[in-house]
């Protein structure tokens, strides 16, 4: 919808980039605005803002004044195309809601969070290419619950990707949702940090694995294979991981899993002390920089998981050119070939290594 900036608030989402006088726009599409980045857009006399029918908390966006009402059939159309953002955002509007409860000392029950996020598993299942977008809605203040919500969905569509069983997939997911369970247990100020953590205060971090492990031993519903996919998440195949240093003889495969979701959305993501990055860029980070770290095959699996679901998507590369990505290069998947949508040009990227996708638009 489109409204005049006076009408924004807090947790609006834009959706198209807010353009300036110079060649870079004032806000990007997907950021979620905060008080000053709303007084940045009134300052520079913006008439019109384009944004999402809901906040990033969940709630619904009801401006007093909307500029452009759109047919009903339109909007129709556009409230089905948001239905998991919905969705999304709810889950993660209900998870803030639990984990303040457990900060606060109340036990872990595993019927609230299957309800929370039971619904959302077959909806990443059939509509995976969301996965390429959910992390433009993860902000600041509200990380870790974002991020608790999208590691247990994307490890869940890991583990079907992987070809387990449907009961293996589910318990994947669930560890993956409640692998930092144990951050309740961390000091909120190292939490919400805006630099990086001195050495003790990252040593504190470390032991939120085990607080995990122990906030959920022996609650109904955890398995033991949850429980070590938790402890194990900061793991890393060749020992420099935490908080026991196992190695790959060590390492479950569902821990695995749930780690290599963990950094893809990290890194994805915008955090106190770090922008966020292209989901294409992180790719071929994990799959090189941290070779030697991870299992292949679940790298391989969420790889080719999100890249082949991004045919056909339009995308803004490091150029600042805009284009479709119309055909994969398996051996080099997160260098896609794609057309210019200005000119028709088509480009390989795997022989364009000085340009790289730089977000999905």
């Amino acid at each position: 919808m489109k409204v005049k900036p006076a009408q924004l608030q807090k947790g609006c989402i834009i959706t198209k980039d807010v353009e300036g006088l110079t060649d870079f726009p004032i806000v990007k599409e997907h950021t979620v605005l905060t008080d000053e980045l709303i007084d940045i857009l009134k300052l520079f006399l913006v008439n019109v803002v384009e944004v999402e029918s809901v906040l990033a908390n969940g709630e619904k966006f009801n401006p007093l004044e909307v500029i452009e009402e759109e047919a009903v059939k339109v909007e129709s159309k556009k409230l089905e195309k948001n239905e998991f953002l919905f969705e999304y955002l709810e889950a993660v509007k209900q998870f803030k809601k639990l984990f303040r409860s457990w900060q606060a000392g109340r036990k872990v029950e595993m019927f609230e969070v299957r309800t929370i996020f039971v619904p959302l598993i077959e909806k990443v299942i059939e509509q995976p290419k969301e996965l390429l977008r959910l992390h433009h809605y993860s902000n600041k203040e509200d990380y870790i619950y974002h991020h608790s919500v999208y590691v247990g969905l994307l490890s869940v569509y890991i583990g079907y990707k992987l070809k387990l069983d449907k009961g293996d997939w589910l318990q994947i997911g669930f560890a993956g949702v409640l692998a930092d369970v144990g951050m309740t247990k961390i000091s909120p100020s190292i939490l919400k940090k805006s630099a990086s953590l001195t050495s003790v205060e990252f040593e504190e971090v470390k032991k939120h694995p085990i607080h995990s492990y122990k906030m959920l031993k022996g609650i109904t519903g955890i398995s033991d294979m949850i429980l070590l996919a938790v402890l194990q998440h900061h793991e890393r195949y060749d020992g420099s991981g935490y908080p026991l240093g196992a190695n790959s003889e060590k390492i479950h495969l569902f821990s695995q899993v749930v780690a290599v979701a963990d950094v893809y959305h990290a890194m994805t993501s915008e955090r106190f002390y770090r922008t966020k990055r292209s989901p294409y860029q992180v790719l071929e980070e994990i799959s090189k920089e941290q070779f030697g770290k991870f299992d292949i095959k679940v790298v391989e699996a969420l790889t080719q998981s999100l890249v082949q679901t991004s045919i056909g998507n339009k995308v803004r590369l490091s150029s600042g050119e805009e284009a479709e990505i119309i055909f994969i290069d398996q051996q080099m998947p997160t260098r896609p070939m794609v057309k210019l949508l200005n000119t028709e040009k088509i480009i390989q990227l795997s022989q364009q290594l000085s340009i790289h996708i730089k977000e999905i638009i």
